[in-house]
């Protein structure tokens, strides 16, 4: 294989791949066989149909298409990984010159495609003089009281109550919505909490100060089904209520929950958790102030397509311009950031872990619409990242 690269402009360049027909052979081979074992030819058993017959029946172009379509990806793979090209986009392929369709060995497969790439830039001066403020890292006895609050809270028990219901209750209901007094919508035995706001826009309003076995009716629009964003009477039968009871914060829990003895020693495992997770937050703090300072220092061209792709993605194409205008500029920050921060990790030499390197993947995938095999395809490009 072959393959020439030209730039087409900064941040587009065209890839010319060159396929001789030797390197062809064992897939129309093997792609001769797959025909000859699904098709049924009068004196010819299946599976042993010879080429030329199957030419003869089916077209030999027939058979050079379903080569073109099966090798095609891995070789623009390979030259991408080839020319330390890094797409941003999937690319625009053309096939100009396929191998001889007469039957006579020989010919090429060529093609060219074009595509986005990582821009090239240079990075700022980095040195002592650059400076960053971030917030101090001290963990108050606030922060390990609400982290023991909320360990309390993931070991807490639902308790049938009597009370009137608010914020942080548990109703059990069920619903009933209707349009011009057709019923559109029901559900039974929903658990729900007062106050997440996780169903309809009302409901929390509603339910609170409410009893099991009251019933209550508000209007608020629909958020799913045929009936989405349409105005509904909606009718909650309350079938029980509770409420959450916390554990104890004593030595008992601390054994439950932990390898500690004492709720002592747990609130001071709590408070070096604490200080842990406060020193993260300083560190990507730290890091976003730096970034924010060297993306005014350099130039970054970004490819419209990708930027189009993931403003699309994020805010769909009926979009208003307001949103489409800020959605651009979230993205294209976005971009920049990553790019810029791939960058600094090369120069520097920074390590990261396998899990990392997967989620960062997924994220450029679905970012750029990008095949994730593609992503993977070259331990070079795994490096640069």
């Amino acid at each position: 294989m072959k393959s020439t690269v030209e730039t087409l402009e900064p941040t587009k360049v065209r890839l010319t791949v060159e396929v001789p027909f030797e390197e062809l052979k064992s897939e129309m081979d093997k792609a001769y066989k797959e025909i000859a074992g699904q098709v049924n030819i009068p004196g010819f058993r299946k599976g042993h149909v010879p080429p030329r017959i199957i030419d003869q029946r089916f077209g030999r172009a027939a058979v050079i298409e379903q080569v073109v379509n099966q090798v095609l990806p891995g070789h623009y793979s390979d030259a991408v990984n080839e020319n330390d090209l890094r797409p941003m986009a999937q690319p625009t392929v053309d096939v100009t010159e396929i191998p001889n369709v007469t039957g006579a060995q020989g010919g090429q497969l060529v093609f060219t495609a074009e595509v986005d790439v990582v821009p090239a830039f240079e990075l700022p001066e980095i040195d002592e003089k650059l400076v960053v403020e971030v917030e101090p890292t001290e963990v108050t006895e606030e922060n390990v009281e609400k982290e023991l609050e909320d360990l309390r809270g993931r070991f807490a028990t639902l308790k049938t109550i009597n009370r009137k219901a608010k914020t942080g209750d548990f109703a059990t209901i069920d619903l009933v919505a209707t349009i011009d007094g057709k019923q559109v919508d029901s559900a039974s035995d929903v658990s729900y909490e007062i106050g997440s706001g996780s169903m309809l826009d009302g409901q929390d309003t509603a339910l609170r100060g409410t009893k099991a076995g009251e019933e209550v009716t508000f209007t608020s629009k629909l958020k799913g089904g045929e009936h989405e964003g349409e105005e509904a009477e909606v009718t909650i039968t309350i079938k029980a209520m509770k409420a959450r009871e916390l554990p104890k914060a004593d030595d008992d829990f601390a054994q439950m929950v932990s390898e500690f003895d004492t709720i002592d020693e747990l609130k001071e495992d709590l408070k070096k958790q604490a200080a842990q997770s406060k020193e993260s937050q300083q560190a990507l703090a730290a890091r976003d102030a730096l970034i924010d300072i060297l993306l005014d220092k350099v130039e970054i061209v970004l490819p419209e397509s990708a930027v189009d792709h993931q403003v699309e993605h994020r805010v769909g194409e009926d979009a208003k311009p307001k949103a489409k205008k800020e959605a651009r500029e979230a993205v294209e920050k976005e971009i920049r950031t990553e790019l810029l921060s791939e960058a600094l990790a090369k120069k520097f030499d920074v390590q990261v872990s396998q899990q990392e390197l997967i989620d960062y993947a997924i994220q450029m995938s679905q970012n750029f619409g990008i095949d994730i095999n593609q992503l993977f395809s070259s331990s070079q490009q795994m490096a640069n990242v």
